[in-house]
């Protein structure tokens, strides 16, 4: 279930992104997606 949430929140921030908004709504934007983003599991060989 969190994988559904994440990936639902990712695609939302990245419409959002797309949308206009002053600079200081899209520096929120951006933070929220990189922490997103920072949840998500690495692809690649596992140490």
């Amino acid at each position: 279930m969190e994988k559904f949430i994440q990936r639902e929140n990712l695609a939302l921030l990245k419409k959002r992104l797309a949308e206009p908004h002053p600079d200081a709504g899209r520096e929120v934007l951006l933070n929220l997606l990189a922490e997103e983003m920072a949840k998500e599991p690495r692809l690649g060989p596992k140490p």
